[in-house]
């Protein structure tokens, strides 16, 4: 991890520090532009610094009189940060149905400008929320670990291959830990939404001994070293973008169905910039939606009004049906139902 501002051997006491002041874990920071700009922008993101820099860089030079302040939590975590009133500007999340819920409750501000107006209604909630990617919820495999074997093409193959091949995957399959990362528990209810099958796979892999990890940063290091077999449920978008994982890894989209989230921005209610923050959706909006200007943009741009949505694609759309499993019972008796699953 990089941070830009904080000396190498204070950054673990500082983020520790952090922590303990604010009541929610920060995984990450990075200082982009010159401290004593005119303005600061503080984003709030669960998106990795290595994928994101670049990004803010050009945002930072196209707009020298804005620094930005890039902290990186948990989906969870940053839930904990806006309800506790922390003095961000904007929030990028991929846990759509928790951008949707503070949207709902009252934490977020409208926006419009020409720029949004190219947002189609389904990637837009309410002039809240505004779609900035969509991305695919994949297979990531270790070739090495599947030498000999057919790749997997649909949920049922996947299956089949474990059963028949228990030793080779024993305690080599990883996923989220649904109960702790809100993007692995949206693509969880998404997906036993879609088929029956999702919990046929769950009770599989309970009883191969699935690994359950953080983040989908991780999971696609570990495949590529051969530590897992195969991530279940992660985003296709970070795996394509460790080009120097390339010869270790492989995504699989199954072609049963293929879950689709989208990345979304708001801007906080009593955000201390609103002004800058509009600025920096616009620079988002422009770069996803608008011709393909920028250099480098961390994640797949929207190549046709409509969406890369295919038959096999199931795009998960905004909207107050994403807050059902965000109901405090629902959740409850879905963890339950996965935990015994799994085997937790």
């Amino acid at each position: 991890m990089r941070h830009a501002v904080v000396p190498g051997l204070l950054i673990s006491f500082w983020l520790s520090y952090a922590s303990a002041l604010h009541a929610y874990e920060i995984e990450d920071e990075l200082m982009v532009g010159d401290p004593d700009a005119d303005a600061q922008l503080r984003i709030l993101s669960t998106t990795d610094i290595d994928l994101f820099e670049p990004f803010l860089a050009a945002f930072v030079a196209a707009n020298p009189e804005i620094a930005i302040d890039y902290v990186v939590a948990s989906s969870a975590e940053v839930m904990k940060a806006v309800q506790g009133g922390e003095p961000f500007d904007l929030v990028l999340s991929s846990a759509m149905d928790l951008q949707t819920k503070l949207s709902n409750d009252g934490y977020t501000q409208p926006y419009s400008s020409a720029a949004t107006d190219l947002v189609p209604d389904w990637g837009n909630w309410r002039d809240h929320l505004f779609a900035f990617s969509q991305e695919t919820v994949t297979l990531v495999i270790s070739p090495a670990a599947f030498e000999g074997l057919d790749i997997p093409q649909t949920r049922q193959d996947l299956i089949r291959l474990l059963r028949d091949h228990e030793d080779r995957f024993r305690g080599r399959i990883g996923t989220y830990d649904i109960s702790q990362s809100g993007a692995g528990y949206l693509f969880a209810t998404q997906d036993a939404r879609a088929s029956e099958s999702y919990w046929r796979l769950s009770e599989v892999m309970g009883n191969l001994g699935t690994r359950f990890f953080c983040c989908t940063s991780e999971m696609i290091e570990k495949v590529a070293t051969g530590e897992i077999a195969m991530a279940y449920n992660v985003l296709g978008s970070y795996a394509t973008a460790r080009t120097d994982l390339a010869d270790g890894i492989r995504i699989v989209e199954l072609q049963d169905y293929t879950i689709m989230m989208l990345r979304t921005a708001a801007i906080l209610r009593d955000a201390p910039n609103p002004q800058a923050a509009g600025l920096f959706i616009d620079h988002l909006i422009r770069a996803a939606w608008g011709p393909a200007e920028l250099d480098y943009y961390p994640f797949p741009r929207f190549p046709a009004p409509e969406g890369a949505v295919s038959a096999t694609r199931r795009p998960i759309r905004l909207g107050p049906g994403l807050l059902v499993y965000l109901d405090g019972l629902k959740r409850r008796a879905f963890l339950s139902e996965w935990r015994d699953a799994m085997r937790w």
